[in-house]
């Protein structure tokens, strides 16, 4: 069998398992999906990631809790806990500590993302996708506008900052303003320290002075290459990828000078990763 064989089955089989996170994951159900010999399914899949199938398992319903955690004070631990799969609360304590060096308490308090992504690091995985792009006119729109700077594993600490401005301000409440995200930097080929982030709400006044230090910004109108993508944000810098790398040059177009940036349609935590919708914007002239 073919590396692009491989590829395809376990592409597949990602997506069920992030599909399933609650129904059958049996051996025997997964090496179907893959397609695999259920004696050789474990050794492969060790082989091609550095993990067992039963440790990404628990720890795709660890991320999963611990957007929750983070993001949605007001879900209780308990709960959280038996979503995740764990009988007991102490059972997904002792669980998540072991992964990420916090107790789920400890977690929502001040959450260590960059161990969190580290733990995520070397089981990132290649998806075999096709993407549909098209050419459409953005109107501009303005936003308030936060800055993160530093590390991209430090995004969700700045995302926390953001999302305290909105619920205190109110003046970009998430029900009825979008969200978007505007990428200054690649994060591949930039010092850590200096990548640059926008997280962003749309507002439709002035942003007045505020202690988190949220600012108000433009998206500027006009045409750009969209591409819709589904499933992981940490998985979006593969679709930016196939815009400049495979898009872009059989395209003919020319590129705007305005950074690439992300329309959120809905949000981790609240919603299955595998569901994730994210419209990516490249300008075009």
């Amino acid at each position: 069998m073919s590396r692009q064989e491989y590829e395809e089955r376990f592409s597949r089989l990602f997506d069920y398992i992030e599909q399933n996170l609650e129904g059958d994951l049996s051996l025997d159900r997964l090496s179907d999906v893959a397609c695999l010999s259920k004696f050789h399914f474990h050794r492969l899949f060790s082989a091609h990631f550095d993990i067992s199938i039963g440790k990404y398992i628990q720890l795709a319903r660890l991320k999963r809790a611990s957007f929750r955690l983070a993001f949605y004070p007001a879900d209780k631990v308990i709960d959280i806990a038996l979503d995740a799969g764990f009988e007991t609360p102490e059972s997904f304590s002792r669980a998540f500590k072991k992964a990420f060096g916090q107790t789920p308490s400890e977690f929502r308090k001040g959450p260590e993302w960059r161990r969190w992504h580290a733990r995520y690091h070397h089981i990132k995985h290649k998806r075999i996708r096709t993407m549909d792009v098209s050419i459409v006119e953005f109107a501009p729109v303005g936003v308030a506008a936060y800055r993160h700077r530093g590390p991209i594993e430090g995004v969700n600490d700045s995302a926390r900052i953001f999302i305290d401005w909105r619920k205190t301000s109110g003046l970009s409440p998430r029900e009825r303003c979008r969200t978007f995200g505007i990428v200054f930097d690649n994060p591949e080929t930039t010092e850590p320290e200096e990548f640059r982030f926008d997280i962003c709400g749309e507002v439709d006044g002035e942003v007045s002075e505020n202690p988190q230090g949220v600012m108000k910004k433009e998206i500027p109108g006009g045409r750009c290459a969209l591409v819709r993508h589904r499933g992981s944000h940490e998985q979006i810098g593969e679709t930016v990828k196939f815009l400049y790398r495979h898009w872009l040059p059989e395209s003919g177009e020319q590129l705007r000078d305005f950074p690439v940036y992300f329309h959120y349609l809905n949000f981790a935590g609240e919603t299955p990763e595998h569901d994730l919708l994210t419209d990516v914007y490249l300008p075009l002239k």
